[in-house]
């Protein structure tokens, strides 16, 4: 295959942004007089998004009680902790100069909304170096469906046959395989221990990015 471009999901594959999850969710909390859940829990269910983390924090399912009271609050101690302890994955830094000293076009395609995306991609001085960036609220369908990846794609102008998709959920990998795109499984991600991915029938398996950089560079 000849690469054009490579694409990364966002939480639990470009970056690691559980730290500031953990403080945002565990501060909600103590807000109500609950002690601090272990970082482990809170890691492993990030991927699935807020609502998922207000579940996990106050056993209680979308409807429920005060659930969107808390999802909002959760969403609010986020966007105050942006940036603050997220960082790229190490050996994704060498990964992205790799790709742009080979002038190949990198991307993120993420069912976060830009609301966050945008500030804690600028606070981590990476919204210049990112070549096309699709949040879920600037496409009709999310993730798992091809359209947000099919955006970036024509953005950039490569093919999406020509271009790998890296995440770290199987509906990455869905929405990769109905892109038409290569698929890698980034099992250094948010992934529950419940989960098998091998189940996702992603083309290839990372368990950290040294092995992504072998999947893409032949050399």
């Amino acid at each position: 295959m000849q690469i054009q471009a490579v694409l990364f999901d966002l939480d639990g594959t470009l970056l690691d942004t559980a730290p500031d999850f953990i403080l945002a969710l565990n501060a909600l909390r103590v807000e109500y007089e609950l002690s601090p859940l272990p970082d482990a829990p809170i890691r492993n269910t990030v991927s699935d998004g807020a609502r998922a983390l207000v579940s996990l924090a106050f056993g209680l399912s979308e409807g429920e009680g005060d659930f969107d009271i808390y999802r909002e609050k959760l969403l609010s101690n986020y966007e105050q902790h942006l940036g603050n302890k997220s960082c790229l994955f190490p050996g994704m830094e060498a990964l992205l100069k790799k790709l742009e000293k080979k002038k190949i076009p990198w991307g993120i395609v993420t069912n976060k909304p830009s609301r966050f995306t945008i500030p804690l991609l600028e606070a981590l001085s990476l919204n210049h170096r990112c070549s096309v960036l699709v949040c879920a609220d600037q496409v009709s369908k999310p993730k798992p469906h091809p359209e947000p990846l099919l955006k970036a794609c024509k953005f950039i102008d490569v093919a999406p046959e020509n271009s790998v998709y890296i995440g770290d959920h199987q509906r990455d990998i869905e929405a990769g395989h109905n892109a038409g795109m290569t698929t890698i499984a980034a099992l250094f991600g948010y992934i529950p221990t419940t989960e098998d991915p091998s189940s996702w029938n992603a083309h290839f398996t990372a368990n950290s990015t040294h092995d992504i950089h072998q999947h893409l560079f032949s050399e």
